[in-house]
């Protein structure tokens, strides 16, 4: 077997293909809602043929993703260029997890999977982060069900808004303040310290009301390429872990080819 799983977020769009035994190639590329599914084959038989792969030699394919204009022309690259029809997370994947939330159908395909894929491996109960254009905070039971959670906007958006509604505040870079300084002494270092230290504020403010409001331990799992910039900056986050996802897409193709 030889499976594409792509998983589609708002601002970046994961390619990975895994033979059945290891990942052996991931790419990224970002998310435009318009780019045709022949647009999408063109872009990926290249950096295929690069690691020395063609389109004809994936056999599956798994789709994640929070862009429901763009789930048409994915669809279309695994029908049309992979011939197989693909597994859809919120359509004709099946999870195996319950799903406790008031509307399970507005569950994001991305929470869920970030679910699965942490269950794998963490014991109990657990606390998801997922820093993206949104950072969320989801709780999962200790069978592994969805039970909800938080959704703050991401650091790169406060950022971006924190610029266009200023007129005389520039647009930086996130990155932690040197000496792990608070208080800033110009404009750019008084913003990364808001940005950097406020975000801290958040993500431990938010993980204590949770933890209050279960009456119960959970161990917190961190996932998304910003949060790396956190790591050892709090002791309120107990692991972090950038393969969440594809190891919930990996998981979720076996459970419905098995």
């Amino acid at each position: 077997m030889m499976l594409l799983a792509i998983e589609q977020g708002n601002t970046n769009t994961l390619f990975a293909v895994h033979d059945g035994t290891d990942w052996i190639a991931q790419w990224r590329t970002a998310t435009e809602s318009t780019r045709t599914a022949d647009e999408y084959a063109v872009w990926l038989s290249q950096l295929l043929a690069m690691s020395g792969m063609s389109l004809g030699a994936l056999t599956a394919c798994i789709i994640s993703s929070v862009v429901p204009q763009s789930l048409f022309n994915l669809r279309n690259l695994s029908r049309r260029y992979l011939h197989v029809e693909p597994l859809v997370i919120g359509e004709n994947a099946e999870l195996g997890i319950p799903v406790r939330i008031d509307k399970p159908s507005e569950a994001g395909a991305d929470r869920l999977v970030n679910a699965i894929g942490a269950h794998m491996v963490y014991p109990g109960p657990l606390i998801v982060i997922d820093s993206g254009t949104a950072t969320t905070f989801d709780v999962i039971g200790a069978d592994g069900g969805f039970e909800g959670g938080v959704i703050a906007p991401g650091i790169n958006l406060s950022m971006q808004a924190l610029h266009e509604a200023a007129a005389k505040l520039p647009r930086i870079a996130i990155q932690r303040p040197e000496r792990n300084r608070v208080v800033g002494t110009d404009t750019v270092t008084a913003m990364q310290s808001g940005v950097f230290w406020g975000y801290i504020g958040l993500i431990e403010g938010l993980i204590k009301r949770i933890k209050d409001e279960r009456g119960e331990h959970l161990t917190v799992v961190a996932t998304g390429g910003v949060f790396s910039l956190f790591e050892g900056a709090t002791e309120s986050i107990d692991h972090f872990d950038g393969d969440l996802t594809i190891r919930g897409l990996l998981e979720i193709h076996r459970r419905n080819t098995t």
